[in-house]
């Protein structure tokens, strides 16, 4: 039950979210927004994966 939330959610952040990695954002620059959209996107992703 747990994985498969966080794969809907998986696909949510892709249709939702902007995608840094294509606008070739540096990191360093991020936002504090920024840092935290990326460190959500990861967090669902690793979770989906387990």
């Amino acid at each position: 039950m747990k994985k498969q939330l966080f794969k809907i959610l998986a696909k949510l952040n892709k249709t939702l979210l902007p995608s840094f990695t294509k606008r070739q954002l540096d990191i360093a620059k991020a936002s504090k927004t920024q840092l935290a959209i990326i460190g959500w996107r990861a967090f669902v992703t690793k979770n989906s994966l387990d």
